[in-house]
């Protein structure tokens, strides 16, 4: 393993437990929760209670800066953009470690006043990070990162700082429309320290095993989204 994969290993060690430790993570097979892409999932993610937790949230700000210096480098950003809301306290923390300017953009404009839907002194052709607290599909982040290409701004990276890395398509998506997703932690990194440190039940465990192994199987059969239908 070399050393930046060992960096990203250890970080997401350290996220997981962090998570676990605060309550964040929640594991219910028995009772699915739907999350917004439509998928049916037996594990949910609280990022937002990060933001109640001072010496945690510094951790991982800490982690996340030195990771997207890892992946996207010291002087290769010029600004950092929130996306509505949960990736907005993650956005003010990481442009203040950073030491880069900060905006926000909304889900859609306002319906008063300037109408804007970016907020902050974005500039013509700055290089934005768009950050938000997580991520199953990818799907809000190609909405938010239009908003601010069209606004004017170059954004080739967006940062999260919990990916489920499980549902099909999420990275592709991303790519295709030249945005490279950056994280911390994953479920398979949640579910290592939670069975190490036995966080949970052995069979809520064996419950996210399964749906690990099988993420659009498990959804469908529990009332979730299912596979894409083939054209």
């Amino acid at each position: 393993m070399d050393t930046r994969a060992l960096a990203d290993a250890e970080a997401a060690r350290t996220v997981a437990s962090i998570l676990l430790e605060i309550g964040a993570v929640n594991f219910r097979p028995q009772e699915p929760y739907m999350l917004t892409a439509g998928w049916a999932s037996p594990v949910y993610i609280d990022c937002r209670r990060v933001i109640g937790f001072p010496r945690a949230r510094r951790r991982i700000t800490e982690l996340a800066a030195a990771k997207i210096e890892r992946a996207v480098g010291c002087e290769s950003l010029d600004a950092v953009a929130g996306g509505e809301t949960a990736g907005i306290p993650y956005a003010a923390w990481l442009a203040d470690k950073m030491a880069l300017p900060m905006t926000y953009v909304r889900k859609k404009p306002k319906g008063f006043g300037r109408m804007a839907q970016i907020e902050g002194a974005l500039t013509e052709g700055q290089r934005v990070l768009l950050v938000e607290d997580l991520t199953t599909d990818g799907g809000s982040k190609l909405a938010f990162a239009e908003a601010l290409r069209k606004a004017g701004a170059r954004v080739d990276h967006a940062f999260v700082l919990f990916f489920y890395g499980v549902f099909p398509g999420a990275l592709k998506s991303l790519a295709d429309r030249g945005i490279a997703l950056h994280w911390l932690a994953t479920w398979h990194d949640v579910l290592m320290v939670a069975e190490e440190t036995r966080a949970f039940p052995a069979e809520s465990i064996a419950g996210v095993r399964s749906f690990l192994s099988d993420p659009v199987g498990w959804s469908s059969s529990h009332g979730g989204r299912g596979a894409e239908p083939k054209e």
